[in-house]
């Protein structure tokens, strides 16, 4: 397995090894002992899965959730293709506001490693494109927190024009209005 380290600090991405036939392929999308030996800290549990499936131009993020729930989180894209990005909102962190993006793609099954910390987010680039999260905390709605998803201070390409966002993202703060929990 390849990693990948970002000029964000704790955040990762994970490569895996292919192995196909004609058959298909295969290849393991978790092993606790193998993420720890790569660089993933120690005592994360892992303790609940989510997913998503969306078209072309759907837009879901910047989400985190406050502490005590907060989430560090393994994604990947299982079936399409997504342009993840992630914003660093730990604020005695040298990259405060900074942003690192990732395309998460069925072909290459590269995962990316989220510290809790960090607000996150991505927009499907095919039909159909399933979306996993393994998570570190259970979901806890009063926990929810975010930020706009195209504040100009941010800076972010999305690279999709007009993209599907939900009512409660389009109304979440800006980093400047954001008193990070973190």
């Amino acid at each position: 397995m390849q990693v990948k380290s970002f000029a964000l600090p704790g955040l990762l991405e994970f490569t895996p090894r292919l192995f196909g036939d004609p058959r298909g392929v295969f290849y393991e999308t978790f092993s606790a002992r193998l993420m720890q030996e790569l660089g993933l800290p120690a005592d994360i549990e892992w303790v609940q899965d989510n997913q998503s499936k969306s078209q072309p131009g759907v837009l879901r993020g910047l989400h985190f959730q406050r502490p005590p729930y907060a989430q560090a989180k393994l994604v990947r894209v299982a079936q399409g293709r997504a342009r993840d990005v992630v914003v660093d909102i730990r604020r005695d962190s040298p990259t405060y506001g900074q942003h690192a993006v990732v395309e998460l793609t069925e072909a290459a099954g590269n995962i990316l490693f989220v510290p809790a910390g960090f607000a996150h987010g991505f927009t499907a680039l095919e039909e159909n494109t399933l979306f996993l999260y393994k998570c570190s905390d259970y979901y806890a709605p009063a926990s929810e927190g975010g930020l706009l998803w195209n504040d100009p201070a941010l800076g972010i390409k999305w690279e999709v024009e007009n993209p599907v966002i939900s009512p409660k993202d389009a109304i979440l703060p800006t980093l400047a209005e954001l008193d990070s929990p973190f």
